[in-house]
């Protein structure tokens, strides 16, 4: 559990970070320089600063690799909030691209924790040979 705790995160963050297209495409539906584009470039750009101090942080507990590959899932969020907010429409072929791409990170994901296990193991082993000698 302690190995899966950091990958929801990792997921957390995702989120935190798609929602800086919404104020992003909100801005743009603006007149420049408008209080309104202003306001939203503004909530955007704050939403990714936070997501990029977060970002440094979660790298301290999180592998690179699986780090940069767990950024795909931001299309999800795009769909949603697409959907969900602008009223755009998808299609199966997008819907199976999305599928794609998630279960990508999944079975990614799933192998690096067990990459870590394995590795775990290895070093206990060791450790344990070196102790009885």
């Amino acid at each position: 559990m302690k190995k899966v705790f950091p990958l929801i995160l990792l997921q957390v963050l995702m989120l935190i970070m798609s929602l800086s297209s919404i104020c992003s495409k909100t801005a743009a539906s603006k007149a420049f320089p408008s209080f309104e584009f202003i306001l939203f470039y503004g909530i955007s750009f704050m939403i990714l600063a936070m997501y990029a101090i977060a970002w440094q942080q979660l790298l301290k507990i999180v592998p690179l690799m699986t780090a940069y590959t767990s950024k795909a899932v931001t299309i999800f969020w795009g769909m949603v909030w697409g959907v969900m907010i602008f009223h755009e429409t998808i299609t199966y072929k997008q819907i199976i691209g999305c599928v794609l791409v998630v279960a990508g990170v999944v079975i990614y994901n799933m192998a690096d924790i067990k990459s870590e296990d394995t590795d775990e193991k290895d070093v206990n082993k060791t450790e344990d040979k070196e102790a009885a000698k």
